[in-house]
């Protein structure tokens, strides 16, 4: 049982109230705070810099019709990211 309650508490207990694309950005929202996050500072499923969520922000994508096909709400946003990141990265 005490297994079962850390991973829920890793997997759901931590997931935000709110997430969602602003042009370049993502908009976090959880117990009314609420930041934007630039697609170039996410590596991964981390965050490059801290917030004022930590260094991680946890959500999930909305239910889907066929659970095991991609998804363009997740896809989307991975190729987004991963081109930020390059931009960024050959602007240093």
């Amino acid at each position: 049982m005490t297994v079962v309650f850390f991973i829920s508490k890793k997997l759901i207990f931590d997931l935000v109230d709110e997430v969602w694309e602003d042009g370049e950005t993502l908009v976090v929202r959880n117990s009314g705070q609420e930041q934007r996050i630039a697609l170039a500072d996410i590596k991964n499923v981390s965050l490059r810099r801290p917030t004022v969520f930590g260094d991680e922000v946890t959500f999930c994508a909305p239910v889907r019709m066929v659970p095991l096909a991609p998804s363009p709400v997740i896809n989307d946003p991975i190729e987004r990211v991963d081109r930020a990141r390059e931009q960024s990265h050959h602007r240093r």
